[in-house]
């Protein structure tokens, strides 16, 4: 597999700087869902993990999750992300465990299990960035369970299914040819 080119990184750019802005956009919608309880609004945090899966299935080059996870953070920064500079440590991370997850597969496997597995990976960075904030451990345990497991579902059906749906949609209008060939083989791993 060759490296990325300037159109690899500049697509990329592109998909994080709207993903950035439907992440600024969603910081309101998850505290209006939040005070609803029963951990709901961990229900659409895995939209926060979305910029890494599209991108990766989309250009499907080494280091792509992780720069656009962290270009996606950089834009929500930008446009003025309640969360702060904190948002950048946090979408390095969550990039970081995507991008792992692509590279046990040595990024030649793209089919759902695969984003899916992405979406379960950089739930666990950020579970690991709440635990380190100290945002999570006063939970009591079965109140930790329903946060994590809430977080876990609600990552798995956004930035894993959701996100696979949306690529291969993309796919099917043509759109993705414009940065990369796509072989039948390809075409057949989204299914």
């Amino acid at each position: 597999m060759k490296g990325l080119k300037l159109t690899d990184i500049l697509v990329t750019i592109v998909i994080s700087i709207v993903f950035g802005i439907v992440y600024k956009l969603w910081g309101p919608l998850y505290y209006a869902v939040k005070p609803l309880g029963l951990h709901i609004d961990q229900l659409i945090y895995g939209m926060w993990f979305i910029a890494a899966t599209v991108a990766f299935l989309i250009i499907r080059k080494p280091g792509i999750a992780l720069l656009a996870e962290t270009a996606a953070a950089s834009a929500e920064f930008i446009t003025g992300s309640e969360w702060g500079l904190e948002v950048l440590l946090y979408g390095l991370i969550q990039g970081l465990f995507a991008e792992m997850v692509f590279a046990i597969f040595r990024y030649k496997k793209f089919h759902i299990g695969v984003t899916m597995l992405a979406a379960v990976s950089s739930t666990i960075g950020s579970l690991i960035m709440d635990f380190y904030k100290g945002y999570i451990d006063d939970l009591v345990f079965w109140n930790l369970l329903m946060f994590i497991g809430a977080r876990f579902i609600g990552a798995i059906i956004i930035a894993g299914v959701f996100a696979h749906y949306l690529v291969k949609a993309l796919e099917a209008t043509g759109v993705t040819n414009l940065v990369r060939s796509v072989s039948q083989k390809d075409y057949d791993a989204l299914n």
